[in-house]
């Protein structure tokens, strides 16, 4: 069987990375970082709406898992679409559609018609458009800048969602302070304007197979599943991101009642240890972004995931007057969370084909996004036998310790060797 890469089979639409780059991605990622901070205003003010209106742990439950869920379930989707169609095309279409909705949602609270299964509906709508748009957004990158320059975007990437977790709360909380609910809301409808704005003006490049020469949307979606199963040591990638953010995310919602339990704290006990996270996630963004890591990102992404877990064990391991010295530990496992999930994004943007990455990413995003609440349901009744600190304690060194045997793992270590081809079922003869 004929292993090589025809590579003159697809197309490249739009102008190449090397041809002026700068003004051409930054405005693109400028215009959809404020999106997506719009976004993180907007999902705070809802929730608030919601405890402030029911008041219930099974309705702000409902709420979660309509903000996560779909985007896991469609993601596959979302991704062999972005391969298929133009991504520029499909980002803004996404965030027109969540837009659309929003406005929507305006009218229903400036007219007193709102319901709470409003609420839900957009929180369900703008979790399958991101089903999409991420997917798209995430495998342009390598199409958008030089390849060396692709790890220092992962980075910017991940500071980025550190400014979000710290500033999504506090700007909902400002905007409610000022404006009316439906006002506090509208700030995500221009904020999604500016970032569909520049998506007007500038092309995308992309790797396009002529539609004659497709295959059906289901086989581009087997393809992609079975070009992350063919490769063993992406496979055990993909395992490890998953029990990593299958251990950490419990950890992240219980935080708050191991600062009750263990250390004697309230709210504003709470409040501080989650900024601090916020901000070890941008440190970590930022280190990458200058630093670029290791020169194996394997490496880089194996001992960040290790110390990452190995904190999260610490933080509770700390004595229960100690809180600030927590709270440190706290700042060294989303740092360095950061720092490995950032070279694990900018390897695959790297190492797969960019035809395939669409797939590729979002397989990831579902694994990702089925690990959380895998590890809540976990959690939960393993808190109830053992103790929100046993949680901790047992997650992070039992993550730690498979971070570390990864280093054993052959598959693994050679996974950034070679560049893996396209399955036969993408080239064109």
């Amino acid at each position: 069987m004929d292993t090589s890469i025809n590579t003159t089979a697809p197309t490249v639409t739009g102008i190449q990375p090397t041809d002026n780059w700068k003004p051409r991605f930054f405005t693109i990622w400028t215009g959809q970082a404020l999106s997506l901070i719009g976004s993180a205003l907007t999902q705070f003010v809802l929730l608030w709406w919601i405890t402030d209106t029911v008041g219930t742990p099974s309705a702000l439950a409902i709420a979660g898992m309509m903000a996560l869920l779909p985007q896991a379930l469609l993601g596959p989707l979302g991704g062999t679409l972005a391969d298929r169609l133009p991504r520029r095309i499909i980002m803004i279409a996404a965030d027109a559609i969540t837009a659309l909705c929003m406005v929507v949602l305006i009218v229903l609270f400036a007219t007193g018609t709102i319901q709470l299964w409003h609420a839900y509906a957009l929180m369900f709508i703008r979790s399958s458009m991101q089903a999409f748009q991420q997917p798209a957004a995430a495998a342009s990158t390598a199409m958008l800048v030089p390849q060396d320059f692709v790890p220092r975007v992962a980075g910017m990437n991940q500071a980025l969602q550190g400014v979000m977790t710290i500033a999504g709360a506090p700007l909902g909380a400002l905007a409610l302070a000022f404006l009316p609910l439906q006002g506090a809301l509208a700030i995500d409808v221009v904020t999604a304007l500016l970032g569909i704005t520049p998506l007007f003006f500038f092309a995308i490049p992309q790797l396009i197979t002529p539609k004659e020469q497709q295959a059906s949307l289901w086989s581009d979606l087997k393809t992609g599943v079975r070009y992350v199963t063919g490769n063993r040591g992406l496979l055990m990638l993909y395992g490890l991101l998953a029990l990593v953010v299958l251990t950490v995310m419990p950890t992240f919602t219980m935080t708050p009642l191991l600062v009750k339990e263990h250390f004697g704290g309230g709210v504003n006990e709470v409040a501080f240890m989650e900024a601090l996270a916020g901000i070890g996630i941008i440190a970590g963004g930022v280190l990458i972004t200058v630093w670029g890591g290791f020169k194996r990102k394997v490496v880089t992404l194996l001992v960040s995931f290790a110390i990452s877990c190995g904190a999260v064990a610490l933080t509770a391991l700390t004595p229960g007057n100690m809180l600030v010295l927590a709270a440190a530990w706290w700042f060294i496992s989303g740092a360095t969370f950061s720092t490995g999930n950032a070279p694990f994004v900018s390897m695959l943007q790297t190492l797969v084909p960019n035809q395939m990455q669409g797939r590729v990413l979002s397989l990831l995003n579902m694994v990702m996004g089925l690990a959380g609440p895998m590890g809540l349901a976990i959690a939960g009744p393993l808190g109830e036998a053992i103790g929100v600190r046993g949680v901790f304690i047992v997650g992070g060194v039992l993550s730690a310790l498979v971070c570390v045997l990864a280093f054993l793992s052959k598959d693994l270590m050679r996974v950034e060797e070679t560049k893996s081809p396209l399955p036969a079922a993408e080239r064109v003869e």
